[in-house]
């Protein structure tokens, strides 16, 4: 059965820019006008977008330009969300909360598994300057293990645990208010383990400690996010409190506890600026110090969206954001973005988009 909707080929956009050159027109908007704004300015610009349109409509506008619909098509995947979406081809801004949309970081995921893929659990912390990717990097580890492969990129890795249906993440961040008390964030770590206070009991350090070191059964690791907020602006999550998550992870489970941090700075270190001696920032034994993707790992970013990027434009994107992720999606962004106006000259505008990272950028690679 015929695909009711079409896309023009990644391979074959630059036809349309040349033949819409041929046909006298300066921009899309002019050969939408040529034609009487049939079809409408949407769906021309998704055309030479290389996305999805009825394929009537497809057929049309590849016979008015002089080109053969057959060789240019590529027959369209559905391309939506669950909701009915498009989804994006880049994330700027927002943590990565998809797997399929994470590249890089080959080597701490590696060593962040080999932490947690056998008992005792070890501790692990995230070190990297802000925007630097610390928070998609622990929502990676906590979904790309459960996550089909047919919703992975074509040879993405999800074998790094033999058995992840019995593990248990929790996710915590310090910037959600409901965590920045002592009995909010019990609660946070008893549900996301699957536990609940006693009956009748009131929710207390004591009760918490004994619920989890007696009924704690699963492999789990607790995720916190934004640990710098917790330590400065927490008071009631003092030295006491994080003593007993030591002995929790140390002592009383059996080795089924660990926590991965994320943090701009060594925990330790973190620990003496805000004032507290606990013990419990002594017990990460490997960081991870996130640093820029390799060049392959951002050609691997950067040539995972349509239309394909040219590889002078690649080079330039790398050079521009010496492998910082938020750094490369950004100029991706203006890319596409320039690509859907057909505007040639976009590099001056991109570099724009750029300057609130130079806390970055001055970092070097």
């Amino acid at each position: 059965m015929a695909a009711r909707s079409l896309k023009v080929a990644a391979d074959k956009i630059h036809l349309l820019k040349t033949a819409l050159k041929g046909a006298g027109c300066p921009s899309m908007q002019a050969f939408v006008t040529q034609h009487g704004n049939e079809p409408g300015y949407s769906t021309v610009k998704n055309f030479f977008g290389g996305k999805p349109i009825d394929r009537l409509n497809f057929i049309e506008l590849s016979e008015r330009l002089g080109l053969n619909p057959e060789g240019i098509a590529a027959v369209e995947a559905d391309g939506k969300t669950e909701a009915g979406f498009e989804e994006s081809p880049f994330v700027v801004g927002p943590p990565i909360t998809k797997p399929r949309q994470f590249f890089g970081r080959e080597r701490e995921l590696r060593r962040l598994f080999g932490l947690i893929k056998r008992l005792p659990l070890q501790n692990a912390a995230i070190i990297g300057a802000r925007r630097s990717g610390k928070t998609s990097l622990l929502l990676y580890l906590m979904n790309i293990c459960t996550t089909p492969g047919a919703e992975l990129r074509p040879g993405q890795r999800n074998d790094w645990l033999s058995q992840p249906e019995r593990y248990c993440w929790v996710y915590v961040d310090f910037q959600d208010a409901k965590v920045q008390s002592r009995v909010g964030l019990m609660s946070c770590l008893l549900e996301g383990m699957g536990l609940a206070w006693r009956d009748g009991a009131e929710p207390s350090l004591e009760q918490f400690m004994d619920v989890v070191s007696r009924e704690l059964r699963r492999p789990t690791v607790v995720l916190m996010d934004e640990v710098g907020a917790a330590m400065s602006r927490c008071a009631e999550l003092d030295d006491g409190f994080w003593e007993s998550l030591r002995a929790l992870a140390t002592t009383q489970t059996n080795g089924l506890l660990g926590f991965v941090l994320a943090t701009a700075e060594n925990p330790v270190e973190l620990a003496k600026g805000t004032g507290h001696s606990s013990p419990f920032f002594n017990i990460f034994g490997y960081s991870a110090q996130l640093g820029p993707l390799t060049e392959d790992e951002a050609e691997d970013l950067m040539g995972a969206v349509e239309p394909v990027i040219p590889a002078e434009e690649m080079a330039w994107i790398y050079e521009k954001s010496l492998g910082w992720p938020v750094v490369l999606q950004t100029l991706v962004r203006e890319y596409l973005m320039a690509q859907e106006e057909l505007e040639i000259e976009w590099r001056q505008e991109a570099e724009a988009q750029i300057k609130d990272y130079s806390h970055l950028l001055e970092r070097g690679v």
